[in-house]
């Protein structure tokens, strides 16, 4: 069974109802299951950013710090579900399950690029600077924890001119929704394998021998799923995002995962999504 860390993390967020990443994360956990489920504290105020060019930096490495040390509780072996919150809880999980794995892929869906550094980004939000924390040096990042090479941004559509450039610089691979389709990026030629088992190939022949998933639940079109913090029309179909999972769970071991952006504008408006929301938990646990 999967443990699960709720992290109601708001503070890395840009969007003007970043609050309501709160009560999207206790929305999710109220529908897990008790026993494996632990709430990491997040800090009530905003924090200040302390000359690091990230917006309340101070409220976000208290909770990096809590989620590391509630990473490192969990009980070994045991794949862990971060639920967020804001794309920012991602960082500190990913370095935890990258320090236990000897080579470690990442797959990043998300509707944004997520590359900013403090000195791109137009909003000072770590979240648009959590995927660039991943792989190189950054406040709330350390050293970086996983090679360009070995991750992989599915589903961006609002891509910033430098996070284009960090794109074409970085080694990061990047697949876009049409190529995550059910005719893939090569069967529309060939008549092969749909786009899901395309990625799954990618990262596999990356040579990884274990599996880090991030969903920033905005990578599914907004038709899918409401009730998000930024919405980007032209997503994803909730069928095309768990057939990607599928695939990739199928060729490589998953060895932790996390969910991110759910922010309902009410509590009615949380209960139409969940049952979209809940299946992508079930295929990622």
């Amino acid at each position: 069974m999967a443990r699960f860390l709720i992290v109601p993390q708001w503070q890395g967020s840009p969007a003007a109802r970043a609050m309501h990443l709160v009560d999207g994360a206790d929305a999710i956990a109220g529908d897990l299951p008790r026993a494996a489920t632990v709430r990491v504290e997040v800090p009530t105020s905003a924090g200040e950013a302390q000359e690091t060019g990230i917006r309340r930096f101070s409220a976000l490495a208290r909770t990096g710090a809590a989620l590391t040390e509630a990473l490192a509780a969990a009980p070994l072996g045991e794949p862990v579900v971060v639920v967020g919150g804001d794309c920012g809880v991602a960082v500190p999980a990913i370095a935890h399950a990258a320090a236990a794995a000897e080579s470690l892929a990442v797959v990043w869906f998300d509707a944004h690029g997520d590359l900013h550094t403090p000195l791109t980004s137009p909003s000072g939000a770590f979240a648009g600077m959590a995927l660039r924390a991943v792989i190189e040096s950054l406040p709330l990042s350390g050293s970086g924890s996983v090679p360009p090479e070995r991750v992989f941004l599915a589903g961006a559509r609002e891509i910033d001119e430098a996070e284009e450039d960090a794109l074409a610089h970085s080694g990061i691979t990047h697949v876009d929704v049409a190529a995550l389709g059910r005719g893939g990026r090569g069967a529309q030629d060939a008549g092969e394998e749909d786009g899901a088992q395309d990625l799954a190939a990618a990262v596999a022949g990356t040579g990884a021998t274990a599996l880090y998933v991030h969903v920033d639940l905005d990578v599914l079109d907004p038709a899918t799923l409401a009730g998000v913090a930024l919405p980007v029309p032209f997503g994803l179909s909730l069928d095309e995002l768990l057939s990607a999972i599928a695939a990739l769970r199928a060729r490589i071991p998953l060895v932790g995962a996390s969910i991110s952006g759910f922010a309902p504008a009410s509590p009615a408006a949380a209960i139409d999504d969940l049952g979209a929301i809940l299946r992508v938990v079930g295929a990622l646990a």
